[in-house]
């Protein structure tokens, strides 16, 4: 049997304010505040193989989770779930961290997608960049389908704190094994925030 490659498994969880009433992701955040009507994604990233992970131009991953939203209701279980990590964009200076859940609602079909915008731009935004989460809801089984509800989720400090609490490696076979394979991880991770803010520091 065929030993299986190191991979990478962590726990994320996004929030903020959401809103049923636009497509717009700051007036659907703002209208959600002021509503009340918050929207978190509670998300498991699984990475399977790092090294495959890293040398696929799409960084590609799975993606599972539930989802709190007072209108729907909470602990809301996805079906199906898609992530990619520093994905190539449209825009050379732009590559995106794609969070993606489909789920089901009274027997209705949705698909909740997010994006963060790494993007080099003017003045140093890192933080922001990789902590915001410009989200959409779909009325069907993926992006393409009709938008419903907009907002924006955030990733603040503490939840940062809990999401490499929850870092663990998958398949390794020694204490060394894990060691490498995190380090992989964070060598891939701080190299494409280097590439992208490198002329800020």
């Amino acid at each position: 049997m065929t030993a299986l490659n190191p991979g990478i498994q962590f726990r994320e969880t996004m929030s903020g304010g959401f809103s049923l009433e636009t497509i717009d992701y700051k007036i659907g955040c703002e209208q959600g505040q002021w509503a009340g009507t918050e929207l978190a994604m509670h998300a498991q990233v699984d990475i399977d193989d790092i090294d495959q992970f890293i040398s696929d131009r799409a960084h590609p991953g799975r993606l599972s989770g539930s989802i709190d939203f007072p209108p729907m209701g909470k602990g809301i279980q996805a079906h199906s779930g898609l992530f990619n990590l520093f994905y190539p964009s449209d825009d050379p200076t732009v590559k995106l961290m794609v969070y993606e859940l489909g789920f089901v609602h009274q027997g209705q079909q949705y698909y909740l997608a997010g994006k963060k915008e790494v993007r080099d731009d003017t003045g140093f935004d890192l933080w922001s960049d990789t902590t915001t989460l410009y989200t959409s809801l779909h009325s069907g089984t993926d992006k393409s389908a009709q938008v419903v509800g907009a907002g924006i989720l955030r990733l603040g400090v503490t939840d940062l704190i809990r999401l490499v609490s929850t870092i663990n490696v998958l398949n390794a076979e020694s204490a060394a094994d894990k060691l490498k394979t995190v380090g992989k991880f964070g060598h891939f991770f701080m190299g494409e925030l280097w590439d992208t803010y490198a002329k800020h520091f």
